[in-house]
């Protein structure tokens, strides 16, 4: 059975109202991540492709049981991202970082089934000290496709550091490799990967018939409710049939994309030209794609600006001008020590939130699929002055 995304919505402020923690916090919920580890699996089960955990967009651990379920391991960008996959998700480990440090390899080659370089020449520098035995090795290639969006977030874009383009490719390297990286998308449809599919085949066709596996990255959004699922499907088996090679996909947000919460408090209002309330929360510190990307993140029970008669500011609490959040509108006034709910805050808050201003990190809570919220991770003044040193 597929869970109801909005009776989640519904419960989630009771279950956490009920467990007496304090704010702010981050809820993940079980029952939204299962019902998002069903989609993914009707496509493993079509199609017969490798999915994998990118933990550049979620590491949480708590989640791990339930992940380990459906996805066949993790793919990490890091060393310690990588032995965090090797000591707790306990399943396939691969690893793609623009650059290693040579002394890293011994150990990124005892945990890693596959290590992608970015380079030929890297490649051929540590290539001599990895047992192939143990790890894969594979190139990231860079089909010079890019996809609409931020260009902060495009790989493609002119002048990238990111993977070999085809006329700098020595197909004489080809051979050497058991697969190869495409990761090209951010937050895209199928039709985003069937325009990147054909790109890449026209530069790259010949590769993929002399590797074993094809590996198209992430920002596959196959859990949002408009993805073209049947595509994405057809894209994959055409292709694995063609070539004769696995295909895998990396998906991180989709895995847990309105998986989680943020629940804030407001402090304070003050009045200047507008309501302006003050949270116990920050979006430089605690969800820093609000800023980055940027977006206006949903709450529940709240609409956009001058939908319903009670307009605020929500601002963080730190020094920083630019903390402010979105402009909200709302059915009643806001209290203080009224609790928000900030909605889809699973992915790139956790793995990417900072001490800035040394006000507290969220806690981190677990909502298992009986409801019950369950603290995993809460941070005090010792954290902080260990990581301020």
């Amino acid at each position: 059975m597929l869970y109801n995304t909005e009776t989640i919505h519904s419960t989630i402020h009771e279950s956490f109202y009920r467990s007496g923690l304090s704010t702010p916090a981050y809820i993940l919920d079980e029952q939204a991540l299962t019902k998002n580890l069903q989609i993914i699996e009707s496509v493993k089960q079509a199609t017969g492709c490798s999915v994998i955990m990118a933990l550049k967009a979620f590491s949480s651990t708590c989640a791990f049981p339930t992940l380990k379920k459906v996805l066949d391991g993790c793919t990490c960008s890091s060393l310690y991202e990588l032995q965090l996959s090797h000591d707790q998700f306990q399943k396939k480990s691969s690893i793609y970082s623009p650059a290693y440090l040579a002394s890293d390899i011994p150990e990124i080659n005892r945990m890693a089934d596959s290590i992608t370089f970015n380079s030929i020449a890297e490649m051929q520098r540590h290539l001599k000290y990895i047992d192939r035995s143990t790890s894969d090795i594979a190139l990231r290639l860079n089909p010079e496709v890019s996809q609409d969006g931020n260009p902060l977030y495009n790989p493609c874009a002119p002048c990238s550091r990111f993977g070999v383009i085809n006329s700098e490719l020595d197909r004489d390297v080809v051979s050497s490799l058991d697969g190869v990286l495409l990761h090209t998308l951010c937050g895209g449809s199928a039709a985003d990967l069937d325009a990147m599919m054909r790109g890449a085949e026209d530069k790259f066709g010949d590769v993929f018939e002399q590797v074993k596996w094809v590996n198209f990255g992430g920002g596959h959004m196959m859990t949002r409710s408009d993805y073209e699922l049947e595509l994405l499907i057809d894209l994959i088996k055409s292709f694995q049939e063609k070539y004769n090679v696995q295909v895998i996909l990396e998906p991180g947000e989709a895995v847990v994309r309105e998986t989680g919460w943020l629940v804030a408090r407001v402090m304070d209002i003050v009045h200047n030209d507008q309501d302006i309330a003050i949270l116990d929360t920050s979006a430089t510190a605690h969800m820093p794609d609000v800023l980055e990307m940027p977006y206006r993140p949903n709450i529940e029970g709240a609409q956009t600006p001058n939908k319903t008669p009670y307009n605020y500011l929500l601002g963080g609490n730190t020094c920083l001008s630019g903390d402010i959040i979105g402009e909200y509108s709302f059915d009643a006034p806001l209290e203080i020590g009224q609790l928000l709910y900030f909605t889809d805050m699973a992915q790139y808050t956790i793995v990417k939130n900072t001490w800035f201003n040394g006000i507290a990190l969220p806690s981190i809570v677990w909502r298992d699929k009986s409801e019950q919220c369950h603290l995993v991770q809460d941070y005090d003044y010792q954290d902080f002055l260990k990581r301020v040193g």
